[in-house]
């Protein structure tokens, strides 16, 4: 174990002081909304010019401390719950009780060390994911407070888990939102010098943490997966947007006969085949690289008929001005999926959009599978595994969303 660093940050009455405007709702932040809009705070000049990242001290209108919030200006979340007590001093071994209880939770439900560690708000470290894959961590820290402590954040992360090397991933739209750079960088130890084998649900996933998407890899799919998984035995798979084969190499993992992967990217299409390889399932895995629209217009125009279809496409409504599209393009994935699947067949249908709220993504897909002429039973709504956990105060916490379908 490492000595901790001498990182402490200011006690509340050296902090810069914040103060919310007498009609921003003070009370959902006692209760625990932990982000404060720009519309909601006093923005004078000097808080304004507070840098992004600054540790300060939020008071209500009546000047009644709430608590450490983290600032960012550039940002229309201008302020984050860091904690709510108003003394609290963010250093390493404050980093270090939240990493450890995150990670009590994860080890008392997984058996080996691949999960999401930590998942931002719900957590209690806003803004930052940490996805772990064995001895390697990849740290996304999507608030501007993370990356000014992101040394601090690091040592508590080693010092806590024992992990030899931390990646820093900065790419992705949410940091681009904050107005933080896309750098990434390797924080301790080494880059991995190629994919990391991790294994969910009996399949083996090839993570790429240096050049794929995200972290490498989606944890969050897990429980969908073994789902799907239980309905495909000695089934025919089309697995849409598969990334590194999710849902198609759980399904053969599970006695599938057959999985086809369709997705935009060759390099992920790759590494899920080098995971169908490393099973040694080559011989039922094949691929498809392509537009999904177009590669299910194809599929439908050369006869082709699956047991098990799955569509788990990125966020088509990432905000609410993509809403409105974002359904569209949910009904239409709908639409042309359902005909390739075989009567009594399964369809699955995803939505990671934490815009469209599972009201309406059903909406769509239903109506979808209406206008393809099918008649359809719901048999399961699923949502991210327990190493995402949602916080209730955040609705944007429970993004994702998985429909299936008996048609």
């Amino acid at each position: 174990m490492t000595a901790p660093l001498n990182t402490s940050r200011p006690s509340s009455n050296e902090m810069p002081t914040v103060r919310l405007l007498p009609k921003a709702n003070a009370r959902a932040v006692r209760h625990g909304f932990p982000w404060v809009y720009a519309n909601e705070l006093v923005t004078d000049r000097r808080t304004k010019a507070l840098t992004p990242g600054t540790l300060a001290l939020l008071e209500d209108s009546d000047r009644k401390p709430m608590g450490v919030v983290a600032m960012n200006s550039n940002s229309k979340i201008i302020a984050r719950m860091i904690d709510q007590d108003a003394d609290a001093v963010i250093d390493q071994a404050w980093f270090e009780a939240h990493i450890a209880r995150a990670l009590a939770l994860r080890t008392l439900m997984y058996d080996e060390p691949f999960y999401r560690l930590v998942h931002a708000e719900a957590d209690g470290l806003p803004g930052v994911i940490i996805d772990r894959f064995g001895d390697t961590c990849v740290v996304q820290p999507n608030a501007a407070w993370a990356d000014v402590l992101i040394e601090t954040l690091c040592a508590a992360l080693v010092n806590v888990t024992g992990v030899t090397n931390v990646l820093k991933n900065a790419a992705g739209r949410t940091r681009a939102l904050e107005g933080l750079d896309d750098v990434s960088a390797v924080l301790a130890g080494t880059a991995p010098d190629g994919p990391i084998p991790a294994q969910m649900n009996g399949a083996t996933y090839m993570a790429d943490l240096i050049g794929g998407q995200k972290t490498g890899l989606f944890y969050d799919q897990r429980p969908n997966h073994a789902f799907a998984a239980r309905l495909s035995r000695g089934a025919r798979v089309l697995d849409v947007f598969a990334h590194v084969g999710g849902f198609s190499l759980a399904a053969l993992a599970a006695g599938a006969e057959s999985a086809l992967a369709v997705d935009g990217s060759a390099p992920a299409l790759e590494l899920a085949t080098q995971g169908a390889a490393a099973m040694g399932m080559s011989d039922k895995f094949a691929t498809r690289q392509g537009d999904a629209f177009d590669a299910l217009t194809a599929l439908r125009a050369e006869g082709a008929e699956f047991d098990v279809v799955i569509c788990d496409p990125p966020a088509f409504a990432p905000n609410r001005q993509a809403m409105e599209a974002g359904l569209r393009a949910y009904e239409r994935i709908a639409r042309l999926a359902a005909p390739l699947v075989a009567e009594n067949g399964i369809l699955g249908l995803c939505s990671c959009s934490h815009a469209a709220d599972l009201g309406q993504f059903r909406t769509s897909s239903v109506r979808g599978i209406g206008r393809a002429g099918r008649r359809a039973t719901l048999l399961h709504t699923g949502f991210a595994g327990a190493d995402h956990p949602q916080l209730p105060q955040l609705a944007e916490s429970g993004y994702l969303k998985s429909l299936f379908f008996r048609l």
